[in-house]
């Protein structure tokens, strides 16, 4: 019998270190927070024995200070490759047990690494995110790391999916990279991101606030808009991220997976050519309009806590992946207002970078007017929604439900902004306002002079819906392609997708547009 190579023993060694990051008290201390570590949320994230790590010896440079003398392999983040449902992905796990995770030299040496890897070999980078922000140590040589990971999150977007998973802390200026990534996965009461966090806030303004309170994921979900997608644990965070890129292409030259449908293309619901009420005043839910389209009844929804009289998100028809943008009859109306703008534009453009369909249904009665959104900017927001229509390539379909008034009408993916087949309910009310409005404009001295102003009011807008607001009398001017009953949309729109699968259009040459930002 032989003896062991003393080399071999090293490495094995020299793996087992670098395997326990901080070492086991920081994991007992990683784990008493009811956190997972790095390398235990791969193994949930990757297919089983997929993953490959890669420069997992590097440490820590001397820092200035001496305070960081004790030196780990790995320098707080596992980075490599595996697969996610046997599709290649790169992957960084920041490891909160080695300096909190904290951005060094090295550690932004080995993010940049795997993104560089990821754009060269046209599949997603995913970081799982855990860190207390800059390593204050190493001082501009910190600050130097999160410039480059910056500079290859905007220059990679829009070729390859990138997701940033949440899993605790995001401090300072490292919250601005998950920001210019596609999507951000939190988790609730365990992640949170702030550029100053609350001692800092408390020491400048006075304001004393929790990191929850600050910048948990139910502040970035409802209020800033900043997060995507929200889990109740890190288990659910990481089958979400497996969800969501299962729509997505490897990079913007492929389209996105196919997955055989088990629903029947063909499949007509009933019940949609009643889901619209007689009384257009009377509000519906669009959500309930979409899961009798979609494939199964499946919509993953992106969003959902922020701006909710917009509707954002994934679905799939006759088995292709289709971006569903529509509006919410239940919530303010459908209104647009200056969040919905920004909600929407982002998502029709994240669609057109990845080649995935967009689908999308209209209710709207305009834009929210109002002193507040005029001064806020909704002439600037709103223009975003025209831009990324007009901008998007991607085979486009809309379904006029109900009410399409003024610029509400214009902006959502309309016939002339580009749109490849649009379809309207009968239901449909299309004209540059309500009939309400109308009359009371075009007719207000006719109506002040009647006998009975009530009763020629009520008459005149009947008379203006009937001759206008309805579906008709913009289907004669060629402004829709046809009307149909609500329960063939699912089969029209996978014939249109199926139609326009091979649809090629040219842009003219240009650097890249200016977007009213």
């Amino acid at each position: 019998m032989t003896s062991e190579d003393p080399r071999i023993a090293e490495l094995r060694a020299l793996r087992e270190k670098a395997r326990l990051g901080g070492g086991p008290e920081r994991i007992a201390t990683q784990h008493a927070k009811g956190k997972l570590t790095a390398r235990e949320r791969l193994d949930i994230l990757l297919d089983k024995g997929t993953f490959n790590e890669l420069e997992p010896f590097i440490t820590n440079l001397p820092d200035e200070m001496g305070m960081a003398s004790e030196q780990y392999l790995g320098d707080g983040v596992v980075t490599g490759y595996g697969q996610i449902n046997g599709r290649t992905v790169y992957v960084y796990a920041q490891d909160f047990t080695v300096y909190g995770g904290t951005l060094s030299a090295m550690q932004s040496h080995k993010i940049c690494r795997v993104m560089d890897l990821a754009m060269r070999n046209g599949v997603p980078i995913i970081g799982l995110i855990d860190s207390g922000g800059a390593r204050i140590q190493e001082g501009v040589r910190s600050l130097g790391g999160y410039a480059e990971i910056f500079r290859r999150n905007a220059q990679y977007s829009g070729v390859i999916p990138q997701i940033s998973v949440m899993l605790g802390p995001c401090a300072g200026g490292a919250a601005y990279s998950p920001a210019l990534t596609d999507l951000i996965i939190m988790v609730e009461k365990k992640s949170f991101m702030f550029i100053t966090g609350p001692e800092v806030i408390k020491a400048v303004t006075g304001e004393i606030v929790d990191p929850e309170t600050l910048g948990g994921a139910e502040v970035h979900m409802s209020i800033t808009g900043t997060c995507h997608l929200v889990a109740s644990d890190e288990e659910e965070a990481l089958w979400l991220t497996k969800k969501v890129l299962s729509y997505l292409p490897s990079n913007n030259v492929e389209n996105p997976p196919y997955i055989h449908p088990t629903d029947d293309p063909l499949r007509m619901d009933d019940e949609l050519n009643s889901i619209v009420p007689l009384d257009p005043a009377q509000p519906y839910r669009m959500h309930d309009v979409i899961q009798h389209v979609v494939d199964d009844g499946e919509f993953l929804e992106i969003q959902p806590g922020w701006a909710r009289n917009a509707i954002i998100g994934f679905a799939r028809m006759g088995g292709h992946s289709v971006g569903i943008v529509a509006q919410e009859p239940s919530e303010m109306a459908g209104i647009i207002d200056i969040d919905a703008s920004d909600k929407i534009a982002r998502f029709v453009r994240m669609c057109d970078c990845f080649n995935v369909p967009i689908l999308t249904f209209v209710d709207s009665p305009g834009f929210l007017p109002g002193i507040d959104q005029e001064h806020s900017g909704i002439i600037r927001h709103g223009a975003k929604v025209l831009y990324a229509y007009s901008e998007a390539t991607v085979p486009k379909i809309t379904v006029i439900t109900r009410k399409a008034y003024g610029g509400a009408y214009v902006v959502m993916s309309s016939k002339y902004l580009g749109t490849d087949v649009t379809y309207a309910w009968p239901s449909a009310e299309i004209a540059v306002m309500g009939a309400e409005g109308a009359v009371n404009i075009l007719y207000r001295k006719v109506i002040e002079k009647a006998a009975d102003p009530a009763a020629e009011r009520a008459r005149l807008v009947e008379q203006y819906r009937a001759q206008f607001n309805n579906p008709y009398y913009a289907a004669k001017a060629g402004y829709v392609d046809d009307v149909i009953e609500p329960r063939e949309t699912r089969p029209k729109v996978i014939a249109s997708l199926a139609a326009l699968r091979d649809k090629f259009s040219s842009a003219p040459p240009r650097k890249h547009g200016n977007i009213p930002m």
